[in-house]
């Protein structure tokens, strides 16, 4: 698919926003289709609306769900045609998710009074932080002080360094905290339906995400890496259940359907769970395995029990393609629980949750960003992941195979010798990044690739033999920018590549946020 530019996109001014401002303000998410030469009316409501929808991807083939759970090692592949990521190729990042941020100032132009401007405003800033920390996560520099500003007749926006882009987006959710206590509840809200109070507590939270990923520059006095964190934690509201969580909700309507359900899934087939997933799960006796997977081909052929530990097996994520495909074919490998294809509803899709809140809480005590008890915040943060995986799935034995998750066996769960807290910090936060990993399986795209590249946890094992990287026995650590940077932006893509890589646009070189 043609990527657009974030210089060339911002050009197209009103013909843009027309061609993605349509919804009804009572259809939630659905699918919306319009002839993009027709001026429209929007409403800030139907401006919102697709501002928030397209916080989450929707793909033309149901394969594209799984393509981050690849490149997590969450999940074998075993169509041939389209395993890149799951060999680590990652090619070139596509600037075109970030058209929707042209129509946040017009979603907030058009509100009728000064809080209803503040409401908007404030969920504009979370929507900008959500979608440009992840573009920045993917490349590097992006632009930003000059980005969207097409109208004004900057159609080639300079790079910002990703230092000052991740100071921006301080700043802008702070912004935010800020007009959301003065604000009135907004309309076609998809998330929270419209409660501004709970849109305080998601800019906080996601002000939280950013910081920890700033931790390595904790002296730079400007981004005030511990001192932005002692705030919100001692006064300003988070999250607080996973109730507060920033998600889409799923229905039986049309287009509010699970992204990988079954009706026109085609590739339900190629979706086998990993070894990583699920040896880790058997070490720490982790009841999610049962809600994860299923008992492989040949445990069902047998008889064996489906609540038998020795029912789920994985395949290691790095065999070569053709290893992959012979233990599958041999009836050795697990694939993902039905649940997931069968269930109208299921899980929400998350973005930002309360469980990963306080994992980051708890690693912030470990690196001594704030005062507290890891150990708490990390309890917390197992209780309200797997709260959410048995809350969110139906009571059917083939979601969980007799073995239910229930607050008596959470409790025993923390209990558990292989997960509680060692005493190194270096120990301390393998344990807490091991749980976020489990934590986000099928959920927060990319999440656990972003987490292992800047604490080393999980271990992401690399096989020369399968490994599409070049060189083969490393981990990319980047996408490469987009060919429509260098054909509609060249000066400034050359810039910003000269200054952050020294040249050199490739999958291997070190961004500044994990320097």
């Amino acid at each position: 698919m043609k990527t657009l530019s974030l210089s060339n996109t911002m050009l197209a001014g009103g013909l843009l926003a027309a061609a993605l401002t349509l919804a009804s303000c009572d259809s939630k998410f659905e699918d919306y289709n319009t002839n993009p030469n027709t001026p429209t009316n929007a409403t800030p409501a139907m401006l919102a609306t697709n501002c928030l929808r397209s916080l989450w991807p929707t793909f033309t083939e149901k394969k594209g769900y799984m393509r981050d759970e690849m490149l997590c090692k969450y999940i074998s592949w075993t169509e041939a045609n389209d395993i890149d990521l799951a060999f680590n190729k990652l090619g070139r990042a596509d600037f075109s998710d970030m058209t929707m941020l042209y129509n946040v100032n017009k979603m907030v132009n058009k509100a009728s009074t000064e809080r209803l401007r503040n409401g908007y405003d404030g969920v504009g800033h979370v929507i900008r932080a959500l979608k440009l920390f992840d573009l920045s996560l993917r490349v590097g520099d992006i632009p930003y002080s000059e980005a969207f500003r097409g109208e004004e007749g900057i159609i080639a926006p300079v790079y910002d360094s990703q230092r000052d882009v991740m100071l921006g987006l301080l700043n802008e959710l702070e912004t935010a905290d800020k007009e959301l206590q003065d604000a009135d509840d907004i309309s076609g809200d998809i998330v929270y339906g419209g409660d501004v109070d709970k849109w305080r507590k998601a800019a906080n939270t996601l002000e939280l995400k950013i910081l920890i990923n700033l931790y390595r520059h904790a002296d730079d006095a400007e981004l005030n890496v511990k001192g932005r964190f002692q705030n919100i934690v001692s006064s300003k509201p988070i999250f607080e259940s996973n109730a507060d969580n920033l998600q889409l909700v799923h229905s039986d309507k049309s287009g509010q359907k699970p992204e990988f359900y079954k009706e026109g899934n085609n590739y339900m087939q190629y979706i086998q769970i990993t070894s990583e997933v699920v040896d880790t799960l058997k070490a720490f006796a982790d009841r999610r395995l049962f809600y994860y997977a299923q008992p492989t081909p040949n445990a069902v052929k047998s008889g064996m029990s489906a609540s038998s530990w020795d029912a789920y097996k994985g395949v290691e994520a790095t065999l070569p393609e053709e290893d992959i495909q012979k233990a599958v074919g041999e009836g050795k490998v697990s694939q993902t629980n039905n649940r997931y294809t069968n269930d109208v509803v299921g899980e929400p899709s998350v973005l930002l949750s309360y469980a990963e809140m306080k994992f980051v809480l708890a690693e912030a005590c470990v690196r001594g960003l704030i005062s507290g008890d890891a150990r708490q915040y990390y309890a917390d943060g197992i209780k309200a992941a797997m709260r959410f995986t048995a809350d969110n799935t139906a009571d059917e034995a083939d979601y969980h195979h007799g073995m239910s998750i229930d607050d008596s066996y959470i409790d025993a769960y923390l209990n558990n010798a292989n997960v509680a807290l060692p005493s190194s910090d270096e120990g301390k936060i393998e344990k807490i990044i091991v749980q976020k990993y489990l934590a986000t399986f099928m959920q927060q795209p990319y999440n656990a690739y972003y987490e292992w590249r800047r604490t080393g946890w999980p271990r992401m094992p690399v096989n020369p033999l399968s490994n599409r990287n070049e060189p083969t026995d490393k981990m990319p650590l980047r996408w490469m920018y987009p060919q429509d940077e260098y054909d509609h932006n060249s000066d400034n893509v050359k810039a910003a590549v000269e200054s952050q890589y020294a040249g050199s646009d490739d999958w291997n070189q070190t961004m500044w946020l994990l320097k």
